[in-house]
């Protein structure tokens, strides 16, 4: 009986520790990493409308609604979003096109009639005054991380990669529900190691047979003690979208 309950608690003892292993293999990081990222590359268009709310460290809320458009094709992606409320940036547009391994970002301005390039000096910026930044809104491409260790929970995959272009962050951990491969937390860190944001998605709904997207993402920003909170509704997937959308002249013509 004594060495019946000594196996009991050895096993009870480290099967938590077994659950959370962490690997050491970049390539299988990467392996969990891409396929999150096909799965999300998945569909060949999307089109939805969000809404935006941005809350700052006083509790004072800012509500935006927005229209987006995403396309798909191979390895190249596209995405539009277009500000619809309220009336004083109604018409604002950000485009982000990355073909070729190459990504462009653009924002037009209506107030001032012309289209920005954002450039690596701005990809730190708040898009829009909200807690997400230009380099948040770009693609998660697997080819921009460098990935540290895999860990191996119950209900989620662990990731630790650096992003060496990133003047923001030092290092990421992505936290990918291992049942649908969803990205459900994104924790981002300093040099100094502390976690300064945190994205966190909920609501997964289930597109195709493959694909769970979120309904809700909040981003929140623990220096400034702000959050900002996306909603998406009105989904529409794999839908003809006309190739001018994802043009300046699709930006400029807004919704």
């Amino acid at each position: 009986m004594k060495v019946l309950f000594t196996l009991l608690f050895f096993f009870l003892t480290i099967y938590p520790l077994a659950a959370q292993e962490r690997i050491t293999d970049e390539n299988e990081a990467r392996t969990i990493f891409e396929e999150l990222d096909n799965r999300r590359n998945s569909i060949e268009s999307e089109q939805s409308d969000l809404s935006m709310v941005i809350t700052d460290s006083r509790g004072r809320t800012r509500s935006r609604t927005l229209r987006s458009w995403a396309r798909n094709s191979g390895d190249d992606t596209m995405s539009l979003i277009i500000f619809a409320e309220p009336g004083n940036i109604r018409g604002t547009g950000f485009l982000s096109v990355n073909e070729s391994g190459n990504r462009i970002q653009r924002l037009y301005l209506p107030s001032v009639g012309r289209v920005q390039l954002i450039g690596s000096a701005e990809r730190s910026d708040r898009f829009m005054g909200s807690d997400f930044t230009y380099e948040d809104l770009g693609d998660q491409d697997p080819d921009d991380f460098e990935f540290e260790w895999l860990e191996i929970g119950d209900i989620h995959y662990t990731i630790r990669a650096t992003k060496p272009d990133s003047d923001q962050y030092t290092s990421l951990e992505f936290d990918i529900i291992r049942e649908t491969f969803a990205l459900e937390t994104v924790r981002y860190y300093n040099d100094a190691g502390e976690e300064i944001k945190r994205l966190e998605a909920e609501d997964f709904e289930q597109l195709t047979d493959l694909l769970w997207n979120p309904r809700k993402m909040t981003m929140y920003d623990h220096k400034e003690n702000r959050k900002t909170e996306l909603s998406w509704k009105n989904r529409e997937i794999n839908i003809e979208i006309e190739e001018w959308r994802f043009t300046e002249r699709g930006l400029r013509r807004g919704i």
